[in-house]
């Protein structure tokens, strides 16, 4: 569920949503902002039940409408709350044709591609197991900055959570019955979407990191491209709806203004008031999120390996972010 916010390290999305992003601004040092009225922890609460609930929303959006219609209509809306903050703020888009360029592929990777692959997926899986397979995005972030950011050295417990991880996905979805039951074209749709997610923060870390632009304009302009991107492919592959379902209506303009737009403005707060390391330990709360939303409010079924698979995802996940402890050598030896 990301917007643009490019990694320190191989941290976990948004999603979303995310928008998702849970990392290091790429602007320098701004001046501190006011204190917010509500506590960060709080704020934290919320945001982990937007996003876990925005897997329950895509659910029942896609009831209503074609799943290219219910991303183009959750970026237009999320589109909308950032540009209206970026208007409060007197913020401007950022500048340049490189610039640009760079934000189209960020758009597509961050934003059109996972949207829209978690949408065409829960056409056929339950919105619990796509909301588990958005938290191996750590995973495969993991095991892409190995290859592809030569700083990021592997160490044994970061390698030992990414075997770890996989072990539980194998495990949600059943490998021992031989997959049975389980849609494989809409599985494979979802865990896409996951992977997606770190191979469009590697890009902009690699591309956007340090461009002067503040998060917030770099964000509006990512989710205005990707509006126009999902824009042109939409009436490719649907037909306008012959009529409006209210209720898949109403959860994609919260898909929108809360997952996306709303979201993201709480992420930024949060990684700018406690840091992206404790942001970012929202990504582990999602998954549990949205499975008790889809059992709950969608009646959907829960084996047990669902559960037990998603807390080793998420142990695993854990390992993949932790870091050594620094050394607490006497100085001069």
């Amino acid at each position: 569920m990301s917007t643009l916010t490019p990694p320190s390290r191989t941290t976990p999305p948004a999603p979303a949503t995310a928008t998702a992003a849970t990392t290091a601004t790429p602007t320098a040092a701004t001046a501190a902002p006011k204190r917010p009225t509500l506590d960060w922890r709080i704020r934290f609460g919320i945001l982990s039940a937007i996003w876990g609930f925005s897997f329950l929303l895509i659910k029942v959006g896609t009831e209503g409408y074609a799943p290219f219609q219910v991303t183009l209509g959750r970026l237009v809306f999320g589109t909308a709350v950032i540009a209206a903050v970026l208007v409060v703020k007197r913020e401007r888009l950022p500048r340049g044709t490189r610039t640009w360029l760079h934000l189209t592929v960020a758009a597509f990777l961050l934003n059109a591609l996972p949207f829209s692959l978690f949408a065409y997926a829960e056409l056929t899986i339950p919105s619990t197991l796509a909301g588990i397979c958005n938290a191996t995005s750590p995973l495969w972030g993991m095991a892409l900055s190995l290859v592809a950011l030569s700083e990021d050295r592997p160490t044994r417990r970061r390698v030992a959570g990414l075997g770890i991880g996989f072990f539980g996905v194998l495990t949600v979805l059943g490998a021992w019955q031989g997959f049975s039951g389980l849609d494989l074209r809409g599985t494979a749709m979802a865990l896409l979407a996951s992977l997606s997610y770190p191979i469009g923060w590697i890009y902009v870390r690699r591309t956007l990191a340090g461009s002067g632009h503040s998060n917030l304009s770099l964000s509006g302009a990512q989710l205005l491209v990707a509006t126009l991107e999902l824009a042109v492919v939409t009436p490719l592959f649907t037909s306008l709806p012959t009529h409006f379902p209210v209720v898949p209506l109403l959860a994609v303009v919260a898909l929108g203004a809360l997952g996306t737009g709303l979201a993201f403005l709480l992420q930024y707060a949060l990684v700018a008031e406690v840091g992206p390391t404790t942001a970012q330990m929202v990504t582990y709360f999602i998954p549990v999120i949205a499975t008790a939303a889809g059992v709950a409010l969608l009646g959907e079924s829960l084996s047990w390996s669902t559960p037990v698979g998603a807390v080793i995802v998420l142990a695993g996940a854990a390992l993949t972010q932790s870091r050594p402890r620094p050394s607490t050598a006497p100085a001069g030896k």
